[in-house]
């Protein structure tokens, strides 16, 4: 058998499929890959569990020629290869993908798009409803299963898209849990000597790019507002991307230079999470967020803004949720945990048992059962 997984940047591949790719490549079938490669700005990002890669100028922006470029280059290499399953990521990605499937598919080859969260969701902007839903709409009939990874997502394409194709679930993408797990007191102090930390510091982490989406600067303003509360605060924000400097000068103007601290992009994170006390994310949109899981893997507890991906991850005693841009709400729940060790160790003992669904463990065998139940419908036609 063989698989060509799509994404329009490599990093997306790299990040969230390698466990999967794997799974498939032990069980003997061959793993391509086809994205544009944007690893020299995620400082170390590896390409794993790939026999082939392929160069596709995929660009985020739908308005880009690049992406016509990227659809003439894509329907050449599908007409060289002959796969067996194509499974496409992220929105353009997925509309290009999909749309040069269209004679591969008649050929036989399965076509499966992964919604890793649809832009148009409850309580989503009408523009976003306008641009992205139709959009949508019109591609689900250009592949033979489509997969969300989360519940509103899932009910959404069921009620909206069922008739065009056919919907699937899986718990997100999975996280390691060998990577993400609970560490002995001396590990972790460990850990945050590696850090620049101590033992006696309240330490916060907050992961993603730096964006206007995953809004950090809720979470800055929060630390303005709890630095005299908490004089032993420390915030770490990990990640890199365009809001980077608007944010150090965010920083800069709050006096948090010695709060506040931008990690940059970091593919350890295994060392990082175990060691903190808190793991807080403002995004605006999530559709099924690896760093709440990674943090609840590691028995910490979760300050995170009301969307769907938080949402169904943060439950009653797991976490808190708040309003993305409810500043004041963020340091109260910060402070809450701040205060309580008992509290922060019931939130982390609830929120590793809630997250074992979602570890790579359990979300291969969903998608095995996925291809596998694809691949079978093939032979019986």
């Amino acid at each position: 058998m063989k698989i060509l997984y799509t994404a329009t940047v490599l990093s997306h591949i790299c990040q969230f499929h390698l466990p999967h790719m794997k799974m498939l490549q032990e069980m003997g079938w061959e793993v391509h890959v086809a994205a544009h490669d944007n690893l020299s700005a995620k400082n170390g990002l590896q390409l794993k569990n790939c026999d082939k890669f392929t160069e596709i100028p995929f660009d985020r922006s739908p308005k880009s020629p690049s992406n016509f470029r990227a659809y003439k280059r894509l329907k050449k290499l599908l007409s060289e290869e002959h796969y067996d399953v194509i499974l496409c990521n992220t929105p353009m990605g997925g509309v290009v993908t999909r749309l040069a499937a269209k004679k591969t598919r008649k050929r036989g080859t399965k076509v499966i798009y992964m919604a890793h969260g649809f832009h148009f969701f409850k309580g989503s902007s009408k523009a976003s409803w306008l641009t992205y839903y139709p959009i949508e709409k019109h591609m689900a009939k250009y592949c033979d299963l489509l997969i969300t990874v989360n519940e509103e997502d899932y009910a959404l394409a069921k009620e909206r898209f069922g008739k065009r194709t056919k919907i699937a679930h899986i718990h997100g993408v999975g996280v390691d849990e060998k990577r993400y797990h609970p560490v002995t007191p001396e590990e972790q102090s460990a850990m945050r000597r590696a850090e620049g930390l101590s033992d006696d510091d309240f330490v916060i982490l907050c992961t993603g790019e730096l964006n206007e989406n995953k809004n950090q600067k809720t979470l800055i303003s929060a630390a303005a507002l709890l630095k005299d509360k908490l004089p032993n605060l420390k915030v770490l924000l990990a990640g890199n991307g365009p809001k980077e400097q608007e944010l150090r000068s965010m920083i800069d103007s709050l006096g948090l230079q010695d709060v506040v601290r931008l990690l940059g992009y970091r593919t350890d994170l295994e060392k990082v999470t175990p060691a903190v006390d808190l793991v807080v994310s403002c995004s605006l949109r999530e559709g099924m967020p690896l760093n709440i899981i990674e943090a609840m893997l590691c028995k910490k507890p979760v300050v995170a803004s009301h969307n769907r991906g938080h949402d169904e991850l943060v439950e009653d005693g797991t976490g808190v949720l708040a309003d993305p841009n409810d500043t004041y709400s963020f340091a109260e729940a910060v402070l809450r945990y701040a205060n309580n060790r008992s509290a922060r160790d019931r939130a982390g003992e609830l929120a590793a048992e809630y997250a074992d669904s979602y570890t790579v463990a359990s979300v291969r065998t969903e998608l095995y059962g996925i291809l596998d139940g694809a691949l079978r419908n093939t032979e019986q036609q």
